[in-house]
């Protein structure tokens, strides 16, 4: 044990004193909660249903009480100007009515009388607004139906023999939690991140810089120098999750999210749910990037094998965010996809059982003892602790 703690004591040293390493291995995890703020607060900027509502009108004078009930709407109707659909394909405008000539003719007739709304679907800043338009004339489209109906003597029940009413059983918390799925994936990022220079400087690094040999001279097993380096990156893992968990409640905190109508509910509970669903895997993390830098002939070499190993772990993320799957149990003893379902429950506002939690930490153990034991057997091969020839 007191090999071990000198090991340990080594490693934190040693990476106390490289700033920029330190530096990277907590700024970076920033970088998801950064994302989130700036995506989400420029949504409901787009969304906001206080936002001023102006629509230009091309033919006003063709149908007088459709702009009387758009003002009744609340939208301000405004002259449109000459060139409405390059304004509306550059961004200036949102949307603009169209009302043709024979639209009066038509509706006098007791027609179908057609207007055109000139919209540009692919820009979303403006969605927000259509929408409320899209409402304000659909809303009139009923009334004057039903006022169709009532003047022929026919109930307006007789149009709608079947109404359907979707009855929605979810949570504020489980409707937040399926829109705020990033935060996991970002989560387990961080896990990785965390601990990836520590991994790289204390076997890589080491042995480039001549100081491997050395340490394995000493009369220390090489089991105890192996845990000793792994607990140093197993700690930095935590730290860098700790730091984009809480970044990440600062921001849902500050994001006006009831804009998008997101109810999230991100308190001290939650956190401490969702750090018990992620610091496990800090330990598989670890290992493994423990196992592929020893493993690597240089400095260099490990940096890009860690980094594509970055992407590996987000993957059963995107997957589930784009085709969400009813969990087995068994996934929660997979590491990575464990995390993102534990993770995804607790914000749900549905605590798993001590069982999940329990898979979950046992297939991280799991993956740990095989990335510990073959960089223990690696760091026992010359060819490695010398350095292979490329």
């Amino acid at each position: 044990m007191r090999q071990l703690r000198a090991v340990l004591g080594k490693e934190l040293k040693d990476h106390a004193r490289d700033r920029r390493s330190l530096t990277s291995a907590l700024v970076v995890p920033l970088f998801g909660p950064f994302v989130f703020g700036v995506l989400f607060t420029m949504m409901a900027g787009w969304y906001r249903q206080d936002r001023p509502l102006e629509l230009p009108v091309v033919g006003a004078q063709h149908a007088p009480h459709v702009v009387a009930a758009l003002k009744r709407a609340g939208v301000t109707v405004v002259d449109p100007p000459q060139d409405y659909e390059a304004k509306v394909q550059d961004g200036t405008l949102d949307a603009v009515l169209v009302i043709p000539e024979k639209f009066a003719e038509r509706f006098s007739a007791g027609k179908t009388a057609d207007l055109q709304l000139v919209v540009d679907n692919s820009r979303q800043q403006g969605r927000g607004q259509v929408k409320r338009v899209e409402a304000a004339l659909q809303n009139y489209a009923s009334v004057l139906g039903a006022q169709r109906l009532f003047a022929r003597g026919v109930s307006p029940t007789l149009a709608a023999p079947i109404h359907v009413e979707e009855l929605d059983l979810a949570t504020p918390e489980k409707t937040a939690a399926s829109l705020l799925n990033m935060i996991p994936i970002f989560l387990i990022m961080a896990a990785f991140v965390g601990g990836m220079n520590v991994a790289i400087d204390a076997t890589a690094g080491e042995r480039e810089r001549g100081s491997l040999e050395p340490l394995l001279l000493n009369p220390v097993q090489r089991g105890s120098v192996v845990v000793g380096k792994w607990l140093a990156t197993v700690l930095m893992a935590c730290a860098a999750v700790g730091v984009c968990l809480t970044a990440f409640m600062g921001v849902v905190h500050r994001v006006p999210l009831q804009d998008l109508g997101i109810k999230a509910h991100f308190d001290a509970v939650t956190a401490a749910g969702v750090l018990l669903a992620v610091l496990p895997l800090t330990l598989a993390a670890s290992a493994l990037q423990m196992t592929v830098a020893t493993y690597a002939r240089s400095f260099k070499e490990a940096q890009t094998y860690l980094q594509l190993f970055l992407f590996i772990p987000t993957v059963p993320g995107f997957v589930l965010a784009f085709n969400p799957v009813k969990p087995a149990g068994w996934m929660y003893a997979v590491p990575a996809l464990a995390q993102q379902l534990l993770v995804g429950d607790v914000m749900r506002g549905e605590p798993p059982s001590a069982l999940r939690f329990g898979l979950g930490l046992l297939g991280c153990l799991a993956l740990a003892a095989v990335g510990l034991l073959l960089t223990t057997r690696l760091l026992s091969d010359e060819r490695i602790v010398f350095g292979r020839s490329s």
